[in-house]
């Protein structure tokens, strides 16, 4: 596991808002509290952009929030793969969930002790998919927007609750879904709001440690952390959210299909009263700090220690056997510091390091997932002007050759795709360096 040291932030959530002002302020409090360091907020078509932005100011001004203006539609598999691919070395997990969902650890315990726990009890796990808690509306027609979400809505479905699609054009509904916590660094990409796909080689888990391979788990598991789903609160917002639509499908068909469906009264489910977030998240309030800002000078030492090995030719091999994720972050880490701080030497010296520890690592037997996280990483670093880059080059060169004979073999083309376009990219930057 990298050293969380390394990282800017510990925690991040990515979310797309739309229309959800009313309900913001509530929801980045609970989950500061709970352990969230910061957010990366998308808004989606927003006809009152300056009301959101006056609830954010605190929240910017304290670098909590970055918030980026979203037009269109269909975004919100775009923005989740933007975060992944911006932000994957600035945190070291990343929860992607909606504004009407908040993550409840079942102890007084912080969201980022859970997900370590539960991740550092399987090898090779590179996330955490925790099943939803759907409530109701608590048989409120009319929107009581002077209280908070978690104070009216404290009746929900059966813990197990779920109902299974009756065909292939149908959707499930109920707690089977998940949502999801990930290592960025091993997410191949982002298909749909629940599930992240991953390099070969790494998977997501359950709170159990079981398996998950995609958008839901059973049985549905609610002992150590649940998403408390807060999916129709009162039927005037009910309403209202249907009428605005959605980031991820917000098409006219969809809107149109679910105002003429039963959704609500299917998905309002009133069985069972249960407040114990409110308990939480009072008590984690009482010991709250919210998160520090940022301190330059806090990284050197651990940047130094971490890198000062790789100058050293006679350091071994095995040194370098595992690493490649750590020194990719303290690569990125080093760049931050050396492009807002360039009159302090320190950044660039340790950037050429973290490269060179990098250059070493492909000389020792690297998994698959390594591979592909080293080729994902390219683009950021065939750019610098340092001489041991023409040496990752030509690395990188071979790894993809061996990857595009063995795809072939295997028949699997969509890699073989995938792996192709990091040639054609390899090749590009090969002119350009003048190898």
């Amino acid at each position: 596991m990298v050293d969380k040291n390394l990282f800017l932030h510990d925690l991040a959530v990515v979310a797309v808002m739309k229309h959800d002002e009313p309900y913001l302020k509530e929801w980045l409090d609970y989950h500061l509290a709970a352990g969230v360091d910061h957010f990366y907020l998308y808004d989606n078509d927003n006809p009152r952009p300056e009301i959101v932005k006056k609830i954010l100011q605190p929240y910017i001004a304290a670098q909590i929030v970055d918030y980026f203006p979203s037009p269109g539609a269909l975004v919100q598999m775009p923005a989740y793969n933007d975060a992944i691919r911006r932000f994957k070395f600035v945190c070291r997990y990343l929860a992607f969930i909606d504004l009407d969902e908040f993550i409840f650890p079942k102890s007084a315990k912080g969201i980022v002790e859970v997900v370590d726990e539960i991740l550092s009890a399987t090898p090779n796990a590179a996330g955490l998919a925790i099943n939803w808690q759907v409530f109701g509306s608590n048989g409120q027609e009319k929107a009581d927007l002077s209280r908070g979400v978690l104070e009216r809505f404290t009746r929900r479905a059966p813990s197990d609750w779920y109902v299974l699609p009756k065909d292939a054009n149908s959707f499930p509904i109920g707690n089977v879904h998940v949502k999801s916590i990930v290592n960025p660094r091993y997410v191949r990409h982002i298909v749909n709001p629940h599930y992240a796909y991953y390099f070969d080689g790494k998977f997501a888990v359950n709170s159990s440690g079981g398996r998950v391979t995609h958008w839901g788990n059973r049985p549905v598991l609610t002992d150590k952390i649940v998403v408390n789903h807060y999916l129709t609160k009162s039927k005037e917002e009910y309403r209202a959210k249907i009428a605005h639509g959605r980031a991820g499908v917000d098409t006219p068909e969809y809107v149109a299909q679910l105002a003429k469906s039963e959704s609500f009264e299917r998905n309002d489910r009133n069985d069972e009263f249960d407040d114990d977030i409110l308990t939480y998240r009072d008590m984690r309030k009482a010991n709250f700090t919210p998160p520090k800002g940022f301190n330059h000078e806090q990284y050197y030492p651990t940047l130094e220690k971490i890198l000062s090995p790789a100058a050293r030719k006679d350091t071994p091999e095995k040194f370098f056997v595992g690493k490649l994720e750590t020194f990719l972050t303290c690569r990125n880490l080093a760049g931050i510091l050396r492009r807002n701080f360039p009159n302090d030497k320190r950044g660039t010296q340790l950037e050429e390091l973290a490269l060179l520890a990098i250059n070493r690592t492909h000389h020792t037997k690297m998994t698959f997932s390594e591979i592909m996280m080293m080729l994902n990483n390219l683009p950021q670093i065939l750019v610098l002007p340092y001489p041991v880059v023409a040496k990752i080059h030509k690395n990188c060169m071979n790894f993809t050759q061996q990857l595009l004979t063995d795809y072939r073999r295997a028949a699997r083309w969509e890699q073989f795709i995938d792996m192709s376009n990091y040639q054609e990219m390899l090749a590009a930057f090969g002119v350009k360096i003048k190898l």
